[in-house]
């Protein structure tokens, strides 16, 4: 029987084709002998370029276009980063695979400055993320912030333009761009908490095609998942967009995994913060349980109030 083309849907920006071209080496190294053709979409969140799309309704932008195709039969599967996938999937779809977690952490970038601390009194950080945003604020609340939208080169165009004194960018996109040298520094964790599933990679399938599924298995690394696991837990739990600024880590040593939240307020005049440690089995208990915590801490209208 002849094995069948697949077709894997993704956005057309340069990041988003490695990630899909990716995907599809990995296929075909995990031992898939057949045809793999990439077709690229235009999701509402690419062609909306001069507002933020927290005000269009969040994650699901990036994703909506490339779902009903997944649905629909058109394509096969689908790559997203994780951090653009809702909590709550369509029906009807599952993530098949995540593969090994790049690097979590956020680069900034200037080209007036060697890090944030360095930025002069009063410098404009541009970014579209509100979570780096509100953590910009609450590190230097001096600076300003204003929303930088467009894929990596865009940004970095930007940046050339003067349009900004400098901005952030998540640092497994530049590894993959082979754009490192525009890293000023790379921020860690512990200074700057990255997004939820910030550096990895979902690999999205109808739940009922069992031959896709099988063939996604050989991508799939367990230790990224159970960290994945409990970072989308504590973001269901929030239940978190792009119109709250919400930052979570897990990492897993052995059998263990700790976990670090936080919410802020977009300003950074107020946030609010927790960790979990135990053992990798109840990864995603531990995730809801710091966001409990947190909304307990917070009070009811924190979050409403950023709604």
């Amino acid at each position: 029987m002849t094995q069948r083309t697949l077709h894997i849907g993704t956005r057309g920006s340069p990041l988003a084709l490695w990630q899909a071209e990716h995907v599809r080496d990995l296929l075909q190294t995990g031992g898939f002998s057949g045809d793999i053709e990439i077709d690229v979409f235009s999701t509402a969140g690419d062609r909306i370029a001069d507002r933020p799309l927290r005000e269009f309704g969040g994650k699901g932008l990036f994703t909506k276009e490339i779902d009903d195709a997944l649905l629909s039969g058109s394509i096969d599967l689908a790559v997203h980063s994780m951090k653009d996938l809702p909590t709550e999937l369509p029906a009807g779809m599952i993530i098949a695979a995540i593969p090994e977690r790049g690097d979590v952490r956020d680069a900034f970038i200037s080209n007036q400055a060697n890090s944030l601390a360095d930025l002069p009194e009063g410098a404009l950080v541009g970014t579209a993320s509100l979570r780096r945003q509100a953590q910009v604020k609450r590190l230097r609340p001096d600076l300003k912030t204003d929303t930088f939208r467009g894929n990596v080169q865009t940004r970095l165009r930007k940046l050339e333009e003067g349009k900004a004194d400098a901005t952030l960018l998540a640092y497994a996109g530049l590894i993959r761009l082979g754009l490192t040298e525009h890293a000023a520094c790379v921020i860690e964790p512990e200074e700057m908490l990255p997004a939820v599933g910030q550096g990895a990679l979902g690999v999205a399938c109808r739940s009922d095609d069992q031959e896709v599924i099988d063939w996604l298995a050989p991508l799939h690394h367990r230790p990224t998942e159970i960290a994945i696991s409990c970072e989308r837990a504590f973001l269901a739990r929030l239940d978190g967009s792009c119109r709250t600024p919400i930052a979570g880590l897990a990492e897993l040593e052995g059998d263990r995994i700790t976990f670090r939240g936080m919410i802020l307020k977009p300003d950074g005049s107020e946030w609010f913060e927790t960790s979990r440690e135990g053992e990798h089995i109840h990864a995603a208990q531990l995730g809801t349980d710091a966001a409990a915590e947190l909304l307990e801490r917070a009070g009811p209208d924190f979050l409403v109030e950023l709604d």
